[in-house]
C-alpha cells in the first residue's frame, strides 16, 4: 500500500516538513553527487550510522567492503555525528522519493498541532529513537544505516494517535491488479507497522544489509510515546474545529 493524500485540512502552511525535505533533497545532491558513485559510496562511509564503528567494535584503521569498488576506514572518532547526519542520507532514488514522499503526506498534519519548532525536535527525537532501536538490534553491525525513514516512521506514528479515523487516499497493488481506495489512518499506519514487525524480528542480528526494520520499529514508537510531549494543545483545538468544517462541508456536498 502507498499513500497518495489524506483527507485531512491544515491550519497554515507546513514550512518545517518543507525545509526537512529541501536538506534532505540537498544532501542528495550536494554530498551523494544524485546517488552516483563515488559520492554515494563515500556519503555513505562518512555520514551513514555504522552501529560496530559507533560504540568501538570495530579496530580503528580496519576496513571493511560495502561495494565492487568502495571500502569503509574505520576511523578514531566513532562518528557520533552520524547518530543526526545519517537521518539525511539516501541509498537510491526510490529510497529518497518514497521517504519524502510519505513525509509529505504525514508530516504537515502533525506540524500543524505542533508548531514548526516543536516539530522540528520531535522530529530529530524520533530519528535518534529509530537509530538506538537498530543499534541494539544488532551493535556489531558494520552495516552502513541511512535514511529518514525512521524519524517519518515517528510521524507516522504520531498521526496514526492524532488522525486515526482521517481518511488516506492509498494505491493498492495486487499482481495484475491495482486500485486506489481511502482508508482509515489507523488501518493504513496499522498494516505498515505489522509489515515492519513480520520483517524486523528475523533480522535481529543480521549481518547482511537490506531494510532497516527495526529503526522504523523504534521510530514509530518514538513518536506514539513523544507526541503529547510536544502537541500545542491550543492548535490541537483549532485543527479539530477546522476538521469539523471540513467535514460538514464534504457531507453537505
Amino acid at each position: 500500500m502507498f499513500p497518495l493524500r489524506d483527507e485531512n485540512p491544515t491550519l497554515r502552511q507546513p514550512r518545517a516538513t518543507i525545509v526537512i525535505i529541501a536538506l534532505n533533497l540537498l544532501a542528495w545532491i550536494f554530498l551523494q553527487g544524485f546517488g552516483t558513485d563515488p559520492a554515494l559510496g563515500t556519503s555513505l562511509c562518512q555520514f551513514g550510522l555504522i552501529p560496530a564503528d559507533l560504540l568501538g567494535n570495530l579496530q580503528p584503521g580496519s576496513g571493511f567492503r560495502i561495494s565492487e569498488t568502495l571500502v569503509c576506514i574505520i576511523s578514531t572518532d566513532n562518528y557520533t555525528y552520524s547518530l543526526i547526519s545519517s537521518m539525511f542520507m539516501h541509498g537510491g532514488w526510490l529510497h529518497i522519493i518514497g521517504n519524502m514522499w510519505f513525509l509529505w503526506v504525514f508530516g504537515d498534519n502533525v506540524e500543524d498541532i505542533m508548531g514548526s519548532v516543536r516539530f522540528v525536535f520531535f522530529y530529530v527525537l524520533c530519528g535518534l529513537g529509530a537509530a538506538l532501536a537498530q543499534i541494539l538490534s544488532n551493535p556489531d553491525s558494520a552495516i552502513p544505516m541511512v535514511g529518514a525513514s525512521g524519524a517519518i516512521g515517528g510521524i507516522m506514528g504520531a498521526y496514526a494517535l492524532l488522525y486515526p479515523r482521517a481518511h488516506v487516499h492509498t494505491f493498492i497493488f495486487l499482481g495484475f491488479y491495482a486500485t486506489t481506495v481511502a482508508i482509515p489512518a489507523i488501518f493504513m499506519l496499522g498494516y505498515w507497522f505489522l509489515l515492519q514487525l513480520l520483517g524486523g524480528i528475523p533480522s535481529v542480528g543480521a549481518s547482511g544489509g537490506g531494510v532497516a526494520f527495526w529503526a522504523h520499529i523504534g521510530g514509530f514508537l518514538a513518536g506514539i510515546g513523544l507526541i503529547k510531549i510536544f502537541t500545542n494543545n491550543e492548535l490541537l483545538e483549532k485543527h479539530r474545529a477546522l476538521t469539523d468544517i471540513h467535514r460538514s462541508r464534504h457531507r453537505l456536498l
